[in-house]
């Protein structure tokens, strides 16, 4: 479907909802794979916000996007659990191994390498979660591991 029809759908069926921000972002990051930023006026205008606003609301969700990610994303926690676990170490080797730095996408477009600040696994730290996956205990050597899966297109479970 043309992309522009995509987001008028659904600009129409959350116009108006009560709440209805939340939702409506996460449906077009959904069938879009990010909230374009060229969409946010006509989200602000149909919400009845200012363009402020929603930036505001996209800004502050880690999970919402406004450039396309890697095909895989990587999230890997900063809260102080999993630095005092190791963490740092961790997000040190990521960035080394796959030469970007958080917020940012391989060249391949194969990963996305995100910061995080809990993935509610404190007891296992650290930890890191790969799309919907949460890794506990990982050590370099596991996120080397994991890494070189997700560069050669492997589905991680």
């Amino acid at each position: 479907m043309d992309p522009q029809r995509l987001l008028a759908q659904l600009l129409c069926q959350y116009e108006g909802m009560p709440g209805g921000l939340l939702p409506l972002l996460q449906a077009i990051q959904e069938d879009f794979g990010f909230i374009p930023r060229e969409s946010v006026p006509a989200i602000a205008q149909v919400m009845n916000l200012s363009a402020a606003e929603v930036h505001g609301v996209i800004s502050f969700y880690h999970d919402l996007r406004t450039e396309e990610a890697g095909r895989h994303t990587l999230q890997i926690c900063c809260a102080e659990s999993c630095q005092a676990a190791g963490g740092r170490a961790l997000e040190a080797r990521a960035q080394e191994v796959l030469g970007i730095g958080f917020g940012e996408t391989t060249g391949d477009g194969a990963v996305t390498l995100e910061a995080v600040y809990c993935l509610g696994n404190c007891a296992c730290s650290p930890s890191l979660r790969i799309g919907n996956n949460t890794w506990a205990r990982v050590d370099t050597a596991l996120l080397d591991s994991l890494i070189a899966q997700l560069r050669s297109a492997e589905v991680l479970s």
